[in-house]
């Protein structure tokens, strides 16, 4: 069994007022800014049952659905979230979508973080690092980080 990786401590202070920019943004509708790369999350928080928002990254995008991986691990609030109540909203580029979340099994995340790295190769090697993964640059590496990484797919239920 591999040790678990050094989860990165969640912003505080300015660089939480910085990370959460973009969802000011995409309420000033400058969404499209993003292209296909970001998405709002809406979804309804666990304990309160209210409305709760984040940005995400877009790891892979097709017909039908979007997938997102949480940087943060299980523990990220928007994951547990989903978790207890899996219909949800985004918004993408300037249009709203119903989604209900998938959770998908590690050798799935693995698949998806190949496909990533060979998409992104700077940005893989970075969110490995951020995530406390060592990735050499290879497809095994990015594989065996894949795999301990939660990754969601957001089905859209409203096509």
């Amino acid at each position: 069994m591999r040790p678990a990786p050094r989860r990165p401590r969640r912003p505080s202070g300015w660089r939480r007022h910085l990370a959460r920019l973009p969802i000011h943004l995409y309420r000033g509708g400058l969404g499209p800014l993003f292209g296909g790369r970001l998405l709002l999350l809406i979804h309804t928080g666990r304990k309160s049952g209210r409305s709760r928002e984040v940005v995400l990254e877009v790891v892979r995008h097709g017909p039908g659905g979007w997938t997102v991986a949480s940087g943060f691990g299980p523990d990220a609030q928007w994951y547990r979230n989903l978790r207890r109540t899996p219909a949800a909203t985004i918004q993408f580029g300037r249009r709203y979508h119903a989604v209900v979340a998938e959770f998908l099994p590690p050798e799935e995340g693995g698949l998806i973080m190949v496909e990533y790295a060979r998409r992104h190769p700077r940005a893989a090697r970075a969110l490995c690092r951020f995530m406390g993964f060592t990735a050499d640059g290879s497809e095994a590496s990015y594989r065996a980080a894949g795999e301990r990484i939660p990754f969601v797919r957001l089905e859209a239920t409203d096509r």
